[in-house]
């Protein structure tokens, strides 16, 4: 029997994961370097997880409410009014989410009616564009290009907009490329947003690895907190990708209608992973400064090693990523990466995981250590040159 055939139609047409299909043969080979999967290789710092484990020893096993505990959404109230310079009240702006993802998906979920047409800026993570179809919108892709250092720009939203956009997606800093805005850009796209009446999902979750400048949210702009819903988390800053624990922040009626939804759903974040969190908050600054500061360095010095061996690439402002472009070696940007891997086993993501704008160009995520940067450049290298020498 065709069970395909009972699958819906959205989701039957949803493409996989360009990076969990690459990935798959990844899996299959052994002493690989990984400049793949954007995950920090730092632990959790021992006192946060120290706190998840007293959290357990002291019977903290049950349900917390929907909007999650309290004692979080005030910690996060501080840490945002401190951070990002927004001001949100803890009993009915902010919601816990499981990860960023689900803030994501609830928000999509919230507010998309069937035909709603989503702006979001590409190269962009993966999820996006499926999240929007998930919920039975209409996504709207805005490039972004390397001459611009993938900054998102009002002359491309300003192209890209179409009668009946509802919604504008911003992720910055920005998964794949480590692009971002400065303060002018971003507030060129909320007069944008405010001019078309968009309401605006801003994830922040790279903002605290910020390496140039400094990082503005667009809630924190005039008119534009009560047309944002900022989401965040500690996956990326403060290394908890397991504990899959994020939020969401913006005017009590979307938190309410997100809430809805994560009720029916979710119901609440893991309360042991609420309660690491708030000690991620509260006393978790100079470990995410210290994981930052080693970021930085990583980054320096692979997009300095990308540039020596040929592969152009910008410096990303933000993030752990960078972007190189692979075209100019005559390969396409899979074909490139697949080689890499079969050849000299450093495996990256080829562009085009990240939408058609990611084509000739690769991800590469330097959340490893020095000393495999090291090796994994040499590799690249000698692989670049091999290539080379067959034309």
């Amino acid at each position: 029997m065709d069970n395909s055939r009972f699958i819906a139609k959205h989701v039957l047409n949803l493409p996989k994961s360009g990076i969990r299909d690459f990935f798959e043969i990844v899996a299959k080979m052994k002493d690989v370097i990984s400049l793949g999967i954007g995950e920090p290789d730092f632990d959790t710092p021992w006192h946060i997880r120290e706190a998840g484990i007293y959290a357990l020893e002291k019977g903290k096993t049950h349900y917390t409410s929907n909007l999650g505990l309290i004692e979080l959404r005030r910690a996060i109230s501080k840490y945002v009014e401190k951070n990002f310079s927004i001001s949100y009240a803890p009993e009915n702006e902010i919601i816990i989410t499981v990860g960023v993802s689900e803030a994501l998906d609830l928000a999509c979920r919230a507010l998309i009616n069937p035909g709603d047409k989503v702006m979001y800026h590409q190269p962009c993570y993966v999820s996006y564009s499926p999240s929007i179809t998930l919920a039975h919108g209409l996504a709207v892709p805005v490039p972004t290009f390397a001459k611009d250092d993938f900054a998102l720009t009002v002359e491309a939203l300003r192209a890209a907009w179409q009668p009946g956009c509802k919604l504008l997606m911003l992720n910055l800093p920005c998964n794949p490329t480590g692009g971002t805005c400065d303060r002018a850009q971003i507030e060129a796209i909320a007069k944008f947003a405010i001019e078309k009446d968009l309401l605006v999902l801003s994830d922040e979750i790279y903002s605290e690895l910020t390496f140039a400048g400094v990082h503005t949210s667009i809630a924190s702009l005039p008119g534009m907190q009560e047309r944002t819903i900022f989401l965040h988390g500690f996956s990326k800053a403060f290394a908890m990708t397991g504990w899959r624990i994020g939020y969401a922040c913006g005017p009590a009626a979307l938190v309410e209608a997100m809430m809805k939804v994560h009720q029916y759903s979710m119901l609440c974040a893991s309360i042991l992973s609420q309660e690491a969190a708030i000690e991620a908050l509260v006393r978790g600054e100079d470990a995410m400064k210290a994981m930052r500061d080693q970021y930085h360095r990583r980054r320096d010095f692979m997009v300095r090693r990308f540039n020596e061996i040929g592969l152009k690439c910008h410096l990303p402002r933000g993030s752990f990523y960078a972007f190189p472009e692979v075209s100019k070696t005559g390969l396409s940007e899979k074909d490139f990466a697949v080689g890499l891997l079969q050849t000299e086993k450093v495996a990256m993501v080829p562009g085009t995981a990240f939408g058609p704008n990611g084509s000739g160009f690769c991800r590469a995520c330097f959340a490893t250590s020095y000393e495999q940067l090291i090796e994994a450049a040499t590799r690249l290298e000698r692989y670049v040159a091999a290539v080379a020498a067959k034309k």
